[in-house]
């Protein structure tokens, strides 16, 4: 089983967060937001990519959609505790979540994740016409998600289609449209999250096989790092094709480099039997998404 829940008790929620709002911070994995990186970085990876050579990305939009990204990560969580409840119950890491121990009713989750939606909304509302329609989109795949453990062993690729949707919306939130650069940018963090969340699925893939749930890292098993491979390189080509659709500078191909060095290094030295070494390389992508972000940012003002 699991070594751990992923709720530590005394951490800041305990010390600093009302007890009342406590339940409803953890439904928001507020005190995990390696999530809200990992769902952020796609979005502003885009907005600096669809800046005009020499200019800095839009700083109104970095700021929405920072904020739209702790929003909506917090929504999907509540829609994935909503769903897999009764799971959660059953796995070690999880059965201590608010949903799954009791500490939120089914009512109490569905007015937070009302709120957490109409926020949302606020925020969505502030963007252009095609972005808007894209955000609404987003909604069919946060939906299904959740359910995606109980039909496909390939949950992880619906993530990955989810999490970088930023990356379409992002680029539409500047030009009012979709682009290549755009779209080979959403490709390439489709198999980032194919990655990293692959290597996350084996913290619970002993638990999942007696639940009966299904994911990459029990499709894959001891071919994982393998497929890791496969999913780096098509990640870094498709990287490089979205710089040379948008016309990028030397730097962000430098960038590019120390994002293959990195997953180099993630590759080789994870442990997947081991679930906190999992969860560290899991963690260690934000580093990924700064690089990136870094290469952009300077490849657009020097390209």
């Amino acid at each position: 089983m699991s070594s751990a829940a992923d709720i530590q008790v005394g951490d800041w929620i305990d010390r600093h967060v009302p007890a009342g709002w406590r339940p409803y911070a953890r439904l928001a994995r507020l005190d995990r937001p390696i999530g809200i990186w990992l769902l952020l970085f796609p979005c502003w990876w885009s907005i600096a990519l669809a800046a005009q050579p020499g200019d800095w990305p839009d700083l109104w939009l970095v700021v929405l959609f920072g904020i739209g990204a702790l929003v909506m990560r917090s929504a999907g969580c509540t829609v994935n505790d909503i769903v897999d409840r009764d799971i959660d119950a059953k796995v070690a890491r999880t059965a201590t979540r608010p949903l799954a121990s009791g500490r939120l009713t089914l009512t109490q989750a569905f007015a937070f994740l009302g709120l957490q939606l109409a926020v949302g909304l606020v925020i969505l509302l502030q963007l252009s016409a095609t972005a808007i329609w894209l955000g609404v989109a987003s909604l069919i795949l946060v939906a299904v998600y959740p359910f995606m453990k109980r039909i496909t062993w390939w949950p992880q690729a619906f993530l990955g289609l989810t999490f970088n949707w930023g990356a379409l919306m992002g680029w539409a939130a500047v030009r009012d449209e979709v682009a290549w650069p755009a779209v080979l940018l959403y490709a390439a963090g489709f198999f980032w999250t194919l990655s990293y969340d692959t290597i996350y699925a084996h913290q619970d893939k002993e638990d999942d096989t007696l639940i009966g749930v299904k994911s990459t890292a029990l499709k894959l098993g001891p071919e994982t790092k393998k497929w890791l491979l496969w999913f780096d390189l098509a990640m870094l080509a498709l990287l490089i094709a979205a710089g040379a659709q948008a016309g990028m500078g030397w730097l962000y191909y430098v960038a590019v480099l120390g994002v293959a060095v990195h997953l180099k290094w993630q590759e080789f030295d994870v442990d997947l039997d081991d679930p906190k070494d999992c969860l560290s390389k899991f963690r260690s992508n934000r580093f990924i998404g700064w690089i990136l972000l870094a290469g952009i940012v300077l490849g657009r003002l020097w390209s």
